[in-house]
């Protein structure tokens, strides 16, 4: 159900109502009790999204988490070591001027 603004007329007073969108709309000021109001146009709310099954994320299947797992397992730090022992200080292979002549396919 949406929440209604309105504005008295006569005091000024702007009051809010949660109100069923086919209800009758409200006539007379609760403030002043005598004031006629009317409706303001309102930008609306934001759309939430409470709970799960809103992403993605929420319906993966047993066998895509237990891929995942095995890929992460995989590829941990630990087993990624370098043969040689030299990663350098960023983990990685450092490149030579061999590597950077021959043409990659």
């Amino acid at each position: 159900m949406p929440t209604y603004e309105y504005e008295c007329l006569e005091c000024g007073a702007t009051f809010e109502r949660f109100q069923s969108i086919t209800a009758r709309p409200v006539r007379r000021c609760p403030v002043c009790r005598k004031g006629r109001v009317r409706r303001l146009i309102g930008a609306g709310a934001g759309l939430i999204f409470k709970g799960s099954g809103f992403y993605t994320t929420d319906y993966r299947s047993e066998d895509y988490k237990q891929r995942a797992k095995a890929d992460k397992d995989a590829t941990s730090p630990a087993s990624t070591a370098d043969s040689s022992g030299d990663k350098g200080s960023s983990g990685k292979k450092k490149a030579t001027a061999k590597d950077a002549s021959t043409p990659k396919s």
